[in-house]
């Protein structure tokens, strides 16, 4: 088990692959931990570096007490990267994470050198929507509206898997104060004019049955970015790499050799 104490904040990470290789690092989304990209990563090509954590109030990093803002979220993957040694890192960010790395990519170009957004926006929801998901996570728990949001993130024909109650149980186990925390984080979250400064590689990937950020949404955001490509994969919701992890490897993959990072070495 890898711990980072980032200036007291405590960090769950793992730091698989070629450690000489180009450095890929894997942001998850609101509800679940670095597990959501179990399926992808052995898909990928070899000799890379592949970096994955749990966000602040998720999985097993330290759950400090809310509500965070994202600068707080792009700082703690700041950090984590420069207490790896990582530059010039391709950053995959899904959800939340994707907002991180866009964030991210904005503010430190040293560390970012192409960014996939995936199922995510430089806005998401409204500022009411959230609080209004807060104040039930703080009175009611995750678990009640664990349906409502399982809906969203998966087509309903994995809904009918056995995989699927792991999904659930990865979502209401983690900790409402983190949940809730990481709601703020996206309530006060605009980036459509700092994203469009942005000139580096980019890869929009969205999933067809996605209810948290459709593809619309994400499609708006990737074009924000001169060059970008966007994708859509089928079947899939709002993760489409616990879905659809073959078709998620290949775009990667695509993405990775087209950018000539699978050369790449920081």
């Amino acid at each position: 088990m890898n711990i980072a104490d980032l200036d007291g904040l405590r960090v769950h990470y793992t730091d698989e692959g070629d450690p000489n290789g180009a450095p890929v690092v894997f942001a998850n989304s609101l509800g679940t931990d670095l597990r959501l990209w179990d399926a992808v990563l052995p898909l990928l090509p070899a000799g890379l570096r592949l970096i994955r954590y749990d966000k602040r109030g998720h999985g097993l990093t330290d759950c400090p007490e809310g509500p965070y803002s994202m600068g707080a979220l792009v700082r703690d993957a700041e950090r984590l990267l420069d207490h790896l040694g990582v530059k010039d890192a391709l950053f995959v960010g899904l959800s939340i994470g994707g907002m991180i790395a866009q964030g991210l990519a904005v503010k430190r170009p040293d560390l970012i050198r192409a960014v996939v957004i995936s199922n995510s926006a430089a806005k998401i929801g409204t500022a009411e929507m959230w609080q209004q998901r807060i104040g039930t996570v703080k009175e009611q728990g995750i678990a009640a509206m664990a349906d409502a949001i399982l809906e969203r993130w998966f087509h309903p024909a994995f809904r009918e898997t056995e995989e699927f109650s792991g999904w659930r149980n990865m979502l209401i186990r983690q900790p409402a104060e983190g949940y809730a925390g990481c709601c703020a984080a996206i309530a006060g979250t605009d980036f459509y004019t700092p994203t469009a400064s942005l000139r580096m590689p980019a890869l929009g990937i969205a999933g067809s049955d996605d209810g948290s950020t459709p593809a619309d949404l994400v499609r708006e955001t990737i074009d924000l970015i001169p060059g970008s490509r966007f994708e859509v994969i089928r079947k899939a919701g709002h993760l489409p790499c616990a879905e659809q992890p073959e078709a998620y490897a290949a775009l990667l993959t695509d993405f990775i050799k087209g950018t000539g990072h699978a050369r790449h070495q920081s």
